[in-house]
């Protein structure tokens, strides 16, 4: 069966992993319990709503004033979505430790997402992707992309 890639806007993906690193940063120095929820609860709806937690964020301020532009590629949205389901629930773990009292546990988690998201943002490689495309190989019901023709699974696709 054939691998239908789609449009997947990259810059909207780096908008979403830069204001996570940057608000999961800022929850840990301030010592702000909360703040991470906040990230977990907005990665969730976007998981819902299949699209990038943050996109607004990208939409309304990043593409209108410059900060970021477009990078459409012909990629899988599901892979990135399956990371953005995995750092929802690692952050959301990471909040309800910290709630629960159990703050080494709960940052050590909030820190795990800021580094995965550092590594897709900076590093052009998708933890989370790669997950899915192991899933994907293991036959497991419900991953069925393939990764981009010539593209290591998890690696951000080359522009055409």
């Amino acid at each position: 069966m054939a691998n239908k890639l789609q449009k997947v806007d990259h810059a909207a993906l780096k908008a979403n992993q830069l204001t996570i690193i940057t608000l999961s940063i800022l929850a840990f120095v301030l010592n702000q319990p909360w703040l991470a929820a906040f990230v977990a609860a907005v990665m969730g709806i976007g998981s819902l709503l299949k699209v990038p937690g943050f996109l607004p964020f990208y939409q309304q301020v990043l593409k209108p004033t410059g900060l970021l532009k477009p990078d459409v590629l012909d990629d899988n949205p599901e892979p990135h979505r399956f990371a953005q389901i995995i750092g929802f629930v690692v952050l959301g773990a990471g909040a309800w430790l910290l709630f629960g009292g159990v703050a080494s546990a709960g940052w050590a988690l909030v820190w795990l997402v800021i580094g995965l998201a550092a590594l897709n943002a900076f590093g052009g490689f998708c933890v989370g992707c790669a997950m899915y495309y192991w899933l994907v190989r293991l036959k497991i019901p419900g991953f069925s992309k393939q990764p981009p023709a010539g593209v290591l699974p998890g690696m951000k696709p080359k522009a055409s």
